[in-house]
């Protein structure tokens, strides 16, 4: 047996998805994104009960309602895990569970994009389950250990989370909703809306893109855009891992994959650092103090 080294040639012909999340307040238009990609093969998998915003949308969605089923769902979507040993969710028993009680997964071969609204409810009916499982009750007492539903809550989102990100040939896009918020020295914060602290703080790590949608002003007039590099003069989360993405690209998801999918630009191009413009007044300070 050779030691099983993939080439880049291997590599570079493996089909590859993209996952993302899309964060912005109630009512920016986030759910509306489906009108942007093909019907055909997009699977919706719809939380929150708020299609009214696109009724008349003619794809496929699934109506998971408890934390049980959005783990069935993800099984049956990623496939399983090896690593993972028979009485853990998304191992290989599991998927075949799941398979026997949904079908042949190969059903979901038309579909290269699956859109989650939202990771919000998601979040809540995790916590859901997990105050009613042993770990969130005191083994002296009994009674309600909220530490522990919240330290099970973490873990369980971010396995659902990590498997659906290795669901490798298939775009998975996450919608949340995005509070503003002030710290302790009173500056305005953004914060994803997820329960707990530990998913939202490990989610720009599992996922390719972070993108907010944000309302922005040129002129005096508001316009929606998305906000999709790390460093943005409003604070906004955001993150590209494809290098392909301006500070902000305009609302529209199906062309903004067609733009990450775009050939990338040479390392050294991508890599080399540009210092600001030199500021002659501060310079000139600088040279008074010294």
């Amino acid at each position: 047996m050779s030691l099983p080294i993939i080439s880049a040639d291997q590599r570079l012909a493996e089909p590859r998805g993209i996952k993302g999340c899309i964060f912005g307040k109630s009512g920016i238009g986030k759910t509306s994104l489906l009108w942007t990609l093909n019907a055909s093969t997009t699977l919706f998998m719809d939380l929150e009960a708020g299609d009214l915003a696109i009724e008349g949308w003619e794809g496929d969605s699934i109506r998971p309602r408890t934390w049980t089923e959005c783990r069935d769902f993800a099984v049956f979507i990623g496939g399983p895990n090896p690593a993972l040993r028979d009485e853990q969710p998304y191992s290989p028993a599991h998927y075949k569970a799941v398979c026997d009680r949904f079908g042949d997964p190969a059903a979901l071969d038309r579909y290269d994009t699956i859109f989650v609204d939202s990771i919000t409810v998601a979040g809540r009916l995790c916590f859901g389950w997990c105050k009613g499982q042993p770990e969130a009750l005191s083994e002296k007492t009994g009674k309600p250990d909220v530490r522990g539903a919240y330290g099970l809550h973490g873990r369980e989102m971010i396995g659902w989370l990590t498997h659906l990100q290795h669901t490798r040939a298939k775009n998975v896009w996450f919608v949340g909703i995005l509070d503003e918020k002030l710290d302790d020295f009173n500056r305005k914060v953004f914060q994803p809306q997820i329960d707990g602290s530990k998913t939202g703080l490990e989610l720009p790590g599992i996922v390719d893109e972070v993108i907010t949608m944000a309302e922005l002003k040129a002129d005096g007039d508001p316009y929606r855009a998305f906000v999709c590099q790390t460093i943005n003069p409003w604070g906004f989360p955001a993150k590209d891992r494809s290098g392909r993405l301006d500070q902000v690209e305009e609302p529209h998801l199906g062309r903004l994959m067609t733009k990450i999918r775009a050939p990338v630009a040479p390392a050294p191009k991508r890599l080399t650092y540009t210092p600001p413009p030199a500021d002659p007044a501060a310079d000139a300070q600088s040279q008074l103090q010294s």
